[in-house]
């Protein structure tokens, strides 16, 4: 389960953005005078998961020390539309340069937490979990990981380095999963996850005459989840993925299976509509 990222790792996704986003100064900001302070709220626009404070409260660290951050809200709370989530005081300079790249985190990371909590309402009273999948936006990977966790959802494999995914293309070239898995077993290391990607009920059989002991169950029926769910006896962690939605999310959790992964949570990101005004 992703906890918060540390803080240097905070710290350098702030700074991309900043850069990104200033350049060499902020011209509009400078319309206004320099020593001029002033306050600012930050208005939730929908209903919303809040998520990534950390970020927020970064980015001005960043741009102005001085600007002082008070939230109204709990990392992870769930907010009602048209409330007050945030009040901030400072240079207005600092406030109006640091206001987009904050809200982006916010607005990103709230989105990601909201769908998540959706998710995992779903399958609430089943034996399945959410997860997430590595479908995440360039440079914000442990951001939108922490994101789901505050969701309610758990994640996946981090990346390539903390676990191993034997898909269809590993197979062919190892010449069969017995032969992937075998490999696999010699080279990970203790704390590196194994698992094996299926397409059908015959690759289920394989797997488990090879010993896998976590399989991911690759665009798979419901009869034919159900009937891996039987063959597996406990045998195997059971991973449901492709085209998971929440139409068919609940169904999905009905078969038995485990944990079910889903890209969107992090790939189809609908930002949270968020707003800031100088009160």
């Amino acid at each position: 389960m992703m906890t918060l990222p540390p803080q240097h790792l905070i710290a350098a996704n702030v700074a991309v953005a900043l850069s990104e986003d200033i350049g060499d100064c902020d011209w509009t900001a400078q319309l206004i005078p320099a020593q001029q302070t002033a306050k600012a709220k930050i208005v939730l626009r929908e209903n919303a998961v809040i998520c990534g404070q950390a970020w927020f409260n970064e980015v001005f660290r960043q741009v102005d020390a001085a600007v002082s951050v008070n939230w109204k809200v709990a990392e992870g709370e769930y907010v009602y539309a048209d409330h007050v989530i945030c009040e901030l005081e400072g240079n207005t300079q600092a406030l109006l340069t640091a206001e987009r790249s904050a809200l982006n985190f916010l607005q990103t990371l709230s989105a990601v937490a909201t769908v998540t909590r959706q998710y995992a309402q779903v399958v609430a009273g089943t034996s399945a979990v959410v997860h997430d999948t590595r479908k995440t936006i360039p440079g914000l990977r442990r951001a939108q990981k922490y994101a789901v966790t505050v969701g309610g959802g758990a994640n996946q494999r981090i990346g390539l380095y903390d676990g191993i995914l034997i898909k269809e293309n590993h197979i062919l070239a190892a010449g069969s999963i017995a032969n992937a898995l075998a490999t696999a077993r010699e080279i990970a290391p203790s704390n590196v996850t194994i698992q094996v990607e299926v397409e059908n009920l015959h690759e289920l059989d394989q797997a488990l005459a090879a010993g896998a002991t976590s399989v991911l169950l690759d665009n798979m029926s419901l009869t034919e989840m159900k009937h891996a769910v039987e063959r597996a006896e406990g045998k195997a962690i059971l991973e449901a993925s492709g085209g998971v939605d929440l139409t068919s999310l609940r169904a999905i959790a009905e078969t038995g299976v485990q944990r079910i992964s889903i890209g969107k949570l992090t790939k189809d990101v609908l930002a949270i509509d968020l707003s800031m005004r100088l009160i």
